[in-house]
């Protein structure tokens, strides 16, 4: 993210299936392991966000319905979600994230399971407890939610969102959860089918391939979307309304569509263009694009920041009121994000670095080439060096953010600090190997979430040295370490200003105002 100036039936595992699932959960081999049924955690596990997500079970498929009330962009949704999982333990009940307005009713393979709401959990007790290793599915119907007019000075009032042309969505981080129950923490990726029951005239967009537009017959239309490459929910993108989807054709076999206010097409049509070369200059620096298809959405609001839902990158009207030199890198940062963050998405939230830090790196790499740096390249890291004590003093470590708040999960360190990190990795293992890292990382872990750690071991195998302390120090550490093949670059001590003249406004302009 970036601110500005950023049908499987259930199966019941009998003992030799659960003993193969898991050998070593039997005391005695050929004796069956206890069944003990437990509720399934409230949260993944995350540093940052203790309750999000959810233990005990991995969401496999998402099937979600929503429908819009009416063509008043502040019409709230009427929907339904059927989460297909496996559960990780034996289950006497689970929880699923839920902070909107209310829950019909919630089924767990088509039986009725009681349920209650305690803070942003959906507590769940099925009507029989689950197997550790058994597929189900659990169903909640009509659950409702309602989008709020956005404040780009609090950012989580946008997570559903009123335009003057319809309503969409921004829940990354924490907060998609307050559109519609789920898992919601990028650990626990999923496939997709979503279905949007609109008045037929307006316009349903979804992450994934359009597969069918259908008429009900009683003057409404339902768009069924498909996302096929696994998803985190963060990265889901609801929007609805009076919009135009112009087809910008296909570059390397990747199709490319845009969403825009209908009266704002003929305004944004050329300019959003932009992204198919940048799909070919990304593809060339990393490796082939991950998903089916790409496109940029425009919203005629102030958010704030520009944000990578997956497949269909999300940007408010205000992002062109700067220059081309902002804006148009701003778009190369986005777009990398589907590799790094949508594709490979953070094992836990303190791994942000490995999104940011990458999207920002690939930003100012494609700034540079086009000239759109006041300096090169390597001034530009030359200035984020000067100030990285002080960067590392107010926001924490690189890898290490403060906070759950948004603002210190996306701190201005997590971007040009992350770059940073990128940069002396590269001087420490030499560009080829460093373009043999991306390629394998963006390979390796495609489709799941990886770790800080996995970086660190994966640079070390791919470069032939053992990076640990090295990549430590520079994502841990208080204080920066000296920059390979720079012994001159001085650091600035902790407390002096940062001034980042050496970048222009917007790209990687850093504070509390900058971007996500």
């Amino acid at each position: 993210m970036r601110f500005p100036v950023a049908a499987t039936a259930t199966v019941c595992l009998g003992f030799l299936a659960t003993v193969g699932a898991s050998g070593a959960g039997a005391a005695t081999v050929g004796r069956q392991p206890a069944f003990d049924p437990r509720p399934g955690s409230a949260g993944i596990g995350d540093r940052l966000y203790p309750t999000l997500g959810n233990g005990g079970y991995d969401a496999r498929h998402y099937d979600l319905s929503v429908r819009y009330a009416s063509s008043d962009p502040a019409s709230g949704i009427d929907g339904t979600v059927t989460l297909k999982a496996k559960a990780t333990q034996d289950l006497s009940s689970f929880d699923l994230d839920f902070s909107g307005d209310a829950v019909g009713g919630v089924t767990v393979d088509g039986k009725p399971a009681t349920f209650s709401r305690v803070g942003e959990e959906l507590v769940i007790t099925p009507a029989r407890a689950l197997y550790r290793g058994e597929t189900f599915r659990v169903t909640v119907s009509h659950f409702t939610a309602r989008p709020t007019v956005a404040n780009p000075d609090q950012l989580l009032s946008t997570v559903f969102f009123i335009t003057p042309d319809g309503s969409a969505t921004s829940g990354q981080p924490n907060a998609m959860h307050a559109v519609y129950p789920s898992n919601d923490h990028p650990r626990d990726k999923a496939s997709f089918t979503i279905e949007m029951n609109v008045p037929t005239g307006e316009t349903a967009v979804a992450n994934g391939v359009l597969k069918s537009t259908k008429s009900t017959g009683d003057g409404r239309t339902t768009w069924t979307y498909e996302q096929r490459q696994p998803m985190a929910t963060e990265l889901t993108q609801l929007a609805a309304g009076k919009f135009t989807v112009i087809d910008q054709g296909d570059v390397n076999g990747v199709p490319v569509r845009d969403v825009v206010p209908t009266r704002l097409v003929d305004e944004y049509r050329s300019r959003l263009a932009v992204s198919r070369s940048q799909i070919t200059w990304m593809q060339k620096q990393v490796r082939k694009y991950p998903f089916d298809l790409y496109g940029s959405l425009v919203v005629d609001t102030e958010l704030g920041f520009a944000l990578e839902t997956q497949t269909l990158s999300l940007y408010d009207t205000p992002w062109w009121t700067y220059p081309q030199s902002v804006w148009e890198p701003v778009m190369t940062h986005e777009l990398a994000h589907q590799w790094f963050g949508d594709d490979v998405a953070p094992w836990e939230w303190s791994d942000v670095w490995l999104n940011e830090g990458h999207a920002t790196w690939y930003e100012l790499l494609y700034a540079a080439d086009r000239g759109m740096l006041p300096g090169s390249f390597d001034d530009t890291m030359k200035g984020l060096y000067r100030d990285a004590n002080s960067e590392r003093a107010e926001n924490g470590p690189v890898a290490q953010p403060l906070s759950g708040d948004v603002y210190d999960v996306f701190n201005s360190n997590v971007y040009g600090g992350g770059a940073l990190v990128l940069y002396a990795l590269r001087q420490k293992i030499g560009t080829p190997d460093f373009v043999k890292l991306e390629r394998a990382w963006t390979k390796k872990y495609s489709g799941e979430s990886a770790s800080t750690a996995d970086f660190i071991a994966l640079a070390s195998k791919v470069s032939g040295q053992d990076l640990s302390v090295f990549l430590q120090d520079w994502l841990y550490g208080t204080t920066v370490p000296p920059m390979p093949g720079h012994p001159d670059w001085v650091a600035a001590d902790p407390g002096t200003s940062i001034t980042q003249k050496s970048l222009p406004d917007g790209i990687t302009q850093l504070g509390r105002a900058a971007r996500r």
